[in-house]
């Protein structure tokens, strides 16, 4: 358990709403912007107060629905979309850099990504259809079934919407400091949800902006994908066990809400996935060999498999083929 540091906040994610825009403290802001994703609702955009105007971390989907919600967000703080200086993107998830190009287009902004996220943009060959050739081709390799033709329409679309996002114009590197006026601010790389997702750290306030890595409830999703590294999982681990003693007060993520605990928090985070290796062990025990999507089908899940939509099932089977491979090199 961690406690929230604003309970109308907890509040909100719990009863499915949306919170409010709230000044965190002087010259920080935390704004909900909404997300065409149920299951998260929302994604907090934090904007950091310059002398010139706002700096931002993360920006959202690129939908109108999140734009207005941005705009609006920061109006309340005394704002506009032409006052932004800086994107920094923790990792190039569309919920997280979706927005981050129209931002630049309004304000002349400059967008910050890691490296190995942003060759997640540039290193694509062949294009989209290379992309879900890749995607199929795993999935059969894991011995999920083929794809209905609605579902990869679907996939198609999204894949389009992910490799148009614009090239960013900075490439941060873990420990490099952002140089951002007023703020003690400095990049950490957490591989693990992407490859190269960044946390932000402000040390003299003792802050955690932690984008997905580390969340109050739910836990990131970690896959293995056709651009992933092969053991995504491991990185992850490794990443939340340096994460584990940082010296901070306050964890703002992406999503849900912010709270403190941090190390608590993690810990919860690593039991979480130790557990989920050893189920997995089990469903293989004895049982002579099976493929990864029939291992995907026997764990436990939030819901029956069969309710599970089938975008959801692959993402599920690419969670298990990362636990796998996670489990293989233990064992090695």
């Amino acid at each position: 358990m961690v406690t929230a540091v604003n309970a109308a906040q907890r509040e909100a994610w719990r009863g499915g709403g949306l919170p409010e825009v709230e000044r965190v403290r002087p010259g920080l802001w935390s704004i909900p912007v909404p997300l065409p994703v149920d299951s998260l609702r929302y994604v907090l955009v934090y904007a950091l107060e310059l002398p010139d105007g706002v700096a931002i971390i993360d920006a959202g989907w690129d939908t109108e629905d999140a734009y207005q919600g941005l705009a609006g967000g920061l109006a309340t703080a005394g704002y506009t979309i032409a006052d932004v200086r800086a994107v920094l993107v923790t990792h190039v998830h569309l919920d997280h850099y979706g927005l981050a190009g129209r931002v630049r287009e309004e304000s002349g902004a400059w967008i910050g990504l890691h490296p190995a996220d942003a060759r997640l943009l540039t290193g694509h060959d062949g294009g989209i259809d290379a992309l879900i050739a890749s995607e199929q081709a795993l999935l059969a390799r894991c011995g999920a079934p083929p794809m209905t033709s609605e579902s990869t329409a679907g996939t198609a679309a999204m894949i389009r919407r992910f490799v148009t996002q614009p090239a960013p114009d900075r490439l941060i590197e873990d420990g490099e400091p952002i140089g951002l006026p007023g703020w003690d601010l400095r990049a950490r790389w957490t591989p693990g949800h992407s490859p190269g997702h960044l946390c932000f750290v402000d040390g003299e306030r003792r802050l955690l902006f932690s984008g997905d890595h580390v969340l109050a409830k739910i836990t990131p999703i970690v896959a293995v994908r056709p651009q992933s590294p092969a053991n995504p999982l491991a990185d992850y681990l490794d990443s939340l066990a340096e994460v584990r003693g940082w010296d901070v007060a306050e964890v703002l993520p992406a999503h849900e809400y912010r709270f403190r605990e941090l190390a608590d928090r993690v810990e919860d985070v690593m039991a979480h996935h130790g557990e989920r290796l050893r189920e997995i062990e089990a469903v293989l025990a004895g049982a002579g060999g099976m493929s990864c999507w029939t291992a995907a089908t026997r764990l436990t899940w939030s819901r029956p498999w069969e309710s599970i939509p089938e975008f959801m099932r692959r993402g599920a089977n690419n969670e298990t083929l990362a636990h796998l491979a996670s489990s293989q090199t233990r064992c090695a």
